[in-house]
């Protein structure tokens, strides 16, 4: 796959991504990103992923605390507040609707 046009699209829907990986369970930075990694959308720096956090956390969507490292520095770890989980439903929702209206004429155009 095209590596600009994967980053292209991923800039749109990285705060979902972030949300819906924060819903299983609160996270920090580093295991975000392996976790968006394995799911397929490629190597997400953090120079991308830590705005998206801070942008997230200063909307309410998510609250943060640092932690002691066992082995080494503490770590901010994420947690999807009330308020995000509801902007997750919705915006699932609508993701849900214009992947479809999207994939329609996608498919529409590979019959040609």
């Amino acid at each position: 796959m095209d590596q600009e046009r994967r980053a292209q699209w991923l800039r749109g829907v990285l705060d979902l991504c972030v949300l819906a990986l924060l819903r299983r369970g609160e996270s920090y930075g580093y295991e975000l990103s392996q976790a968006l990694r394995a799911q397929g959308l490629g190597a997400v720096q953090g120079g991308t992923l830590y705005p998206v956090l801070l942008r997230l956390q200063r909307s309410g969507l998510l609250t943060a605390h640092w932690r002691e490292g066992r082995t080494g520095p503490a770590r901010k770890y994420y947690r999807i507040s009330p308020a995000g989980s509801a902007a997750l439903r919705a915006a699932a929702t609508d993701w849900s609707a214009f992947a479809t209206s999207v994939g329609a004429i996608l498919t529409e155009e590979a019959k040609r």
